[in-house]
């Protein structure tokens, strides 16, 4: 995947400022979330890089937790978890740029990823596509960039590869390689961005892929990615 990945030209809308019904910016959490991580930082670019590393490592990245629940997808509840998948903590970076005035919309791909586990991949019915892999694009010095807070820091280590990092200004999006070189993140297909979440669209996708297998809710923290 090449062109439907880069950075898009078009300029923000009234909605992407506004408070959605995930996207909740205007809540109390996530105000809270945002005013705690912005705290002394007064230019944009350097908000966003704020927020994109606290939400990339304050909220560990658990692909056993997802959920059908409308309600565990709103960013006010993302905000107090310890644990989540990327989609959820897409959504709270989202909401938290435009808590802080910034203007910022969902994006989804789908990512064949390479260094799958066995548990995993059995939840996932023997797949390494995983669909709806959530980003978010936000509005910094004059252009649209890319930024996946999915991955905390130390899972990557565990992993052996680079977090990613996001300095405001160029897209981070996942490595395409590890840290010996072999493959580790393939992005196949854009499947747009949002205003906010399309949550039916979402699950029903999952649904079509997975079935129901991925829907328990599981939630194991830090030891998500168990072989």
């Amino acid at each position: 995947m090449t062109d439907s990945l880069t950075t898009t030209s078009d300029a923000p809308r009234p909605q992407d400022l506004a408070p959605a019904t995930f996207v909740d910016s205007d809540s109390a959490e996530v105000r809270a979330f945002t005013s705690r991580v912005t705290e002394g930082i007064d230019d944009p670019v350097g908000k966003a890089v704020a927020l994109f590393t606290a939400v990339r490592d304050e909220i560990w990245y658990d692909p056993f937790c997802l959920v059908t629940e409308p309600a565990a997808y709103r960013a006010s509840a993302v905000a107090t978890q310890r644990n989540n998948w990327c989609v959820p903590k897409a959504v709270l970076l989202t909401a938290a740029a435009r808590a802080a005035g910034i203007p910022a919309r969902l994006g989804f791909a789908d990512v064949r990823n390479h260094l799958n586990t066995e548990r995993l991949r059995a939840r996932m019915d023997g797949a390494d596509l995983f669909v709806y892999h959530g980003y978010t694009a936000l509005y910094l010095d004059g252009r649209w960039v890319k930024a996946t807070p999915a991955f905390n820091a130390e899972l990557c280590a565990r992993f052996g590869v680079d977090p990613i990092e996001f300095d405001g200004r160029t897209d981070a999006l996942m490595h395409p390689y590890d840290g010996d070189g072999g493959r580790y993140m393939e992005y196949v297909r854009d499947r747009g961005r949002y205003a906010d979440l399309p949550l039916d669209e979402l699950l029903a996708t999952f649904r079509e892929h997975y079935g129901d297998a991925m829907f328990t809710g599981e939630a194991v923290g830090s030891d998500a990615f168990t072989r």
